[in-house]
């Protein structure tokens, strides 16, 4: 995905997004049972995490449009290391990262999507910076 530019035009390295702000991440993970990408709200004040949640809220319509589909949100979810997350994700379920018959599988369940959720972002974002 190295060529491929941001909504903005600019260079970005797609594995590791960079939303600009500090409680807000888009993760691309793949096991041996799954893929998922999410965006994780992983501020330490349940209250305010819960506000940003919200303020993604705000947003479903358009992010549904953008990324053409609907996705999952979790609001306080324990993560693999038990912290207390919000999410909104999308998962693909019996593909394996080490079966190599799989990999165009998981390349065309996250390109699209990181794509649009770029996309995404780059209209919204700048609703986030009041909640910094």
């Amino acid at each position: 995905m190295n060529p491929i530019v941001s909504a903005e035009g600019e260079k970005i390295n797609w594995i590791n997004y960079k939303t600009g702000e500090k409680n807000i991440a888009f993760r691309m993970n793949a096991d041996n049972k799954k893929a998922i990408i999410a965006i994780e709200i992983t501020h330490n004040d349940l209250d305010i995490q819960h506000i940003i949640f919200d303020q993604f809220e705000q947003f479903k319509t358009l992010m549904e449009t953008t990324i053409q589909e609907k996705w999952a949100w979790q609001l306080h979810s324990h993560n693999g290391d038990g912290k207390i997350i919000s999410m909104i994700f999308k998962e693909k379920n019996d593909v394996s990262i080490f079966k190599k018959e799989d990999w165009p599988g998981l390349i065309s369940f996250f390109k699209p999507r990181i794509i649009a959720l770029d996309e995404f972002w780059s209209n919204v974002k700048y609703a986030f910076e009041l909640l910094r």
